[in-house]
């Protein structure tokens, strides 16, 4: 039984792995089965079916001339989809083979904005990794080695791949891969091991950007980076997308040349999406003023890779300062970036063969910005700034050669297909233009075809046009078709009129199809050897679009500064963070801001932060850190002055979730952070802390607390913030010489009737309470329960015994006394009845002694008070203090 359309799909769909498998059907893409429906439900196409040996199959297509948007729908929600193309075999039937495969992370038609990441990471020796980030759509192609999973974790966070390819022994590792499945919003594609294999790898470089390379880039050949780097080459040629070529260099990067921004700090300083998982809210949403896609996709990469060179950091300064000092010049740079298209992408597309006509015109069109941004730069304050050094980065000779040629090639308005026929303009070659003379002439002689033969045989009603089933004809109306001259072929009647055809007519039409055809051939050719030369010149067009961006870039930079009377931060290699009337970057510009000090140095490296809840403590530290971030992204920053020493990363934790999936609960992720921090900061680091030991007993939280303040104090030294309502660690001020205290000022006493104002301003010295309450009763937290909180406060403050206020079952009131010596109920009664030996005790008296009066103390009890009594709290450690407390209430409890 000879093979139907369906099982020709079904057996090309056997030999791939991709997702979907669109096949074509002569003028159609057609997908069966599972993949029609799966298709039809994301696309909203309409499902039909078909028959094939005495079954029925869903079916879907799309027409020929739409496959790109359809293709490109579909991987940008995930799916790899392979394309099988049709094809005339040697006895005339057709057959199809699967010709490409798009993945989200080797898909050049992309519509978004954003840098689309195709990443690799491999596990090598001794915990190395090596990472390979190669943006098929602008031709970057990035690689790295990094020490443990973490670090591994952090950037491929900081990329944000669409797709990422795990080695052998990364899709084995089962907490690695669930974490990044849980961080990143990234297609997962299993590749065989051997392509990851150390000798194909090296080959493959080699082969693809030269045999120096490796070391001309300062990368060991046995590094796994090299093997992430050769993964990720064997992919794109296995795409057939012909994307390979626009990676024209391979760029070595060490993650020491930036900043150290853990997953959980980017997610906790909201870089570039909020913790609701918006964009709208987050640092890069706020500042971005760009008005082009790669300065867009550049300015996010400032912000999420802040540098550590002060020499490079220095020089973007001198640029947004000259920028912002100067609107009017600003505003004519901005006005010429509107008009570049992105000659990365432009690149990309005509190096794997897709770029249409209209792709070259936009090609020379952004080439022509360059000299006009340079001409908006002459004569202005901006003429001694950076900007003309970044401009010089291309070859501007070349760039001005390759936009000639494309003018007196391509004309204003080509055709949106190249097959179409009309792409060049007259003179650009002398073959083309006897074609487009010919064809002309014979157009012409058609054109008036009508008239003469109505002049010469004295017709009426005569016209010539032309179908597909008739060719060219010479239509006469009915009433003078009998008056035709005896040359007339009648091939055709209609009701009113016939169609006649001459000897003439008919070599006419041989000869413009013949001349269409050789046209249409020639131009088409012509085209493709301009494009070929195009993408030659991918990496000239690579420079040219980055110098583009990164004008963008600084003068968005220019453009929020100006605006929000941001200021240049002065960067040193001391350790001082000083900042005077320091605001929220994004706080800012959705409420009025209270601007607050902030001053850090060797001698005052640890800030306990204490005050209210609501009261601005986070925003306080979160500020302090996107401060340093913008200053080493080469921003201005939010002060009126800022000092910031270079830091060489910056590190938070901030209020965590349950990862129950993961088996972590909140304390044991907030734990797992703090290791992070511990582990990794250095006395270079700025490290945030929002709370910590608070998802865990009170005795262990605070001793967890002191610990981790020591331990940052005493042997990591990096300057930290640390807020915190265990308002016992502000002692350690008097005892610790790199620790003090601050507090968030409010303004009134907590109480009924009275008034409570927080301040939002952050003053010297600690405090002693929380404003819980107060903070209770602002949330809406009924009445009654806000009252009794404030009763219980007080008791607790006084050392006074609690009453446990209950139900029974039969309805009446039941109390019970809690011992604050014993940490236990003392007793129970029901309302206004006495119960046992606590009859005629209070709970203002409960508790003095340990026990309820008239009982005998506990044994163990008087033994903890024994040892209460012979401790000296002047010559015991806080911690050692803490863990005796802790043993002392757990033998209690016994």
């Amino acid at each position: 039984m000879s093979q139907g359309i369906v099982e020709e799909f079904l057996s090309l769909k056997a030999e791939t792995d991709a997702d979907l498998l669109m096949m074509q059907c002569g003028d159609f893409y057609e997908l069966f089965a599972d993949d029609a429906e799966t298709v039809a439900d994301e696309l909203d196409l309409t499902i039909s079916q078909k028959s094939s040996h005495g079954s029925s199959y869903p079916m879907a297509g799309v027409p020929l001339s739409e496959l790109t948007p359809y293709l490109t729908a579909l991987v940008e929600r995930g799916y790899r989809v392979a394309v099988a193309d049709q094809f005339d075999a040697e006895d005339g039937s057709k057959y199809r083979e699967i010709t490409r495969l798009a993945s989200p992370g080797t898909l050049v038609e992309t519509t978004d904005d954003d840098a689309q990441y195709l990443a690799a990471v491999v596990e090598g020796k001794s915990g190395e990794y090596g990472l390979a980030f190669a943006d098929i759509t602008t031709g970057r192609f990035l690689v790295t080695a990094v020490d443990g999973a973490d670090a591994a974790s952090a950037e491929l966070y900081r990329f944000a791949p669409t797709e990422l390819l795990p080695g052998p022994e990364v899709r084995t590792d089962d907490p690695l891969l669930s974490r990044l499945q849980e961080r990143l919003d990234a297609t997962h594609t299993l590749r065989p091991s051997d392509e990851f294999g150390p000798g194909r790898a090296r080959h493959r470089v080699r082969e693809r950007f030269g045999e120096s390379t490796l070391e001309s880039i300062g990368l060991d050949h046995d590094s796994p980076a090299v093997q992430a780097a050769g993964a990720i080459l064997a992919y794109v040629d296995d795409t057939g997308l012909g994307v390979s070529a626009a990676m024209s260099r391979l760029q070595h990067y060490r993650p020491d040349d930036h900043l150290d921004l853990d997953a959980t700090t980017q997610r906790n300083l909201e870089l570039v999406e909020t913790m609701q998982g918006g964009s709208e809210g987050a640092l890069f949403d706020t500042i971005d003023a760009t008005v082009s896609s790669p300065g867009r996709r550049l300015l996010r990469e400032w912000i999420t890779r802040p540098r550590r060179d002060q020499e490079l950091l220095a020089r973007r300064h001198d640029a947004v300062e000259s920028l912002a000092s100067a609107a009017l010049a600003r505003e004519a740079l901005r006005d010429c970036l509107d008009d570049a298209y992105d000659l990365e992408r432009l690149a990309s597309r005509a190096a794997s063969g897709s770029a249409d006509a209209g792709d070259l015109l936009a090609v020379k069109q952004t080439l022509a910005v360059l000299p006009a941004l340079e001409d908006a730069i002459d004569d202005t304050p901006l003429a001694t700034s950076p900007l003309p050094d970044v401009l010089a980065k291309p070859d501007r000779a070349a760039a001005a050669d390759l936009r000639e040629e494309l003018d007196a090639a391509i004309r204003d308005d080509p055709p949106k297909t190249v097959t179409q026929g009309g792409i060049f303009r007259e003179g650009y070659d002398e073959e083309l233009d006897e074609l487009i003379e010919r064809h002309e002439e014979l157009e012409r002689f058609l054109d008036t075809l009508a008239d003469r033969e109505k002049r010469e045989h004295g017709l009426s009603h005569v016209t010539v046009d032309r179908n597909k089933t008739d060719g060219y004809y010479i239509q006469v109306g009915k009433s003078v078709a009998d008056q035709v001259p005896e040359h007339y072929r009648e091939v055709k009647t209609l009701k009113n009129s016939k169609r006649f055809v001459t000897d003439e007519l008919e070599e006419k039409e041989r000869e413009i199809m013949r001349v269409e055809e050789a046209r249409g051939e020639l131009e088409y050719e012509l085209f493709e050897e301009l494009r070929e030369r195009v993408a030659a010149r991918a990496e000239l067009l690579q420079d040219a679009g980055r110098a583009i961006a990164e004008v963008d870039a600084l003068a968005s930079l220019a453009d929020h500064a100006a605006r929000n009377d941001w200021t240049r931060p002065e960067l040193t290699d001391g350790d001082a963070l000083h900042v005077e009337a320091g605001r929220h970057p994004v706080v800012e510009t959705t409420t009025e801001f209270v601007p607050n000090d902030l001053h850090l140095d060797r001698d005052r490296r640890f800030l306990i932060v204490t005050g209210p809840n609501m009261s601005g403590k986070s925003t306080y530290m979160r500020q302090a850190a996107l401060i340093t971030l913008l200053a080493q992204a080469g921003s201005f920053v939010p002060a009126r002055s800022a000092e910031v020493g270079l830091v060489d990363g910056i590190y938070t934790r901030v209020g965590a979730l349950d990862e129950l999936a993961q088996g972590r609960s909140t304390f044991m992720v907030e734990m797992q952070e703090l290791s992070n921090i511990l582990h990794s900061a250095t006395e270079d680091s700025l490290v945030i802390l929002d709370e910590v030991g608070r998802g865990t007993a009170t005795y262990d939280g605070i001793s967890i607390a002191w610990a981790a303040t020591e331990y940052l104090h005493n042997e990591v030294r990096a300057k930290t913030l640390f807020a915190t309502h265990y308002h016992e660690l502000t002692t350690l001020a008097d005892h610790l010489e790199g620790v003090a205290n601050v507090h968030v000022a409010v303004d009134g006493e907590p109480g009924e009737g009275n008034d409570v104002t927080f301040l939002r301003t952050v003053r010297d010295g600690p405090t002693d309470r929380s404003y819980g309450i107060h903070v209770a009763d602002l949330a809406g937290v009924p009445g009654p329960v806000v009252d009794r909180a404030g009763d219980v406060l007080d008791r607790l403050r006084e050392e006074k015994a609690i009453e446990a206020r209950g139900s029974g079952g039969d309805g009446e009131t039941k109390q019970a006394v809690f011992d604050l010596s014993s940490g236990s109920f003392a007793g129970a009664t029901s309302a206004g009845q006495p119960s046992g030996g606590a009859a005629d005790t209070t709970p203002e008296t409960v508790g003095d002694g340990g026990g309820v009066e008239g009982e005998a103390v506990d044994p163990e009890a008087a033994d903890v008070l024994e040892e209460l009594d012979g401790t000296d709290v002047a010559e015991i450690s806080p911690i050692e203090l803490m863990q005796r407390v802790e043993e002392w209430q757990s033998r209690l409890d016994e």
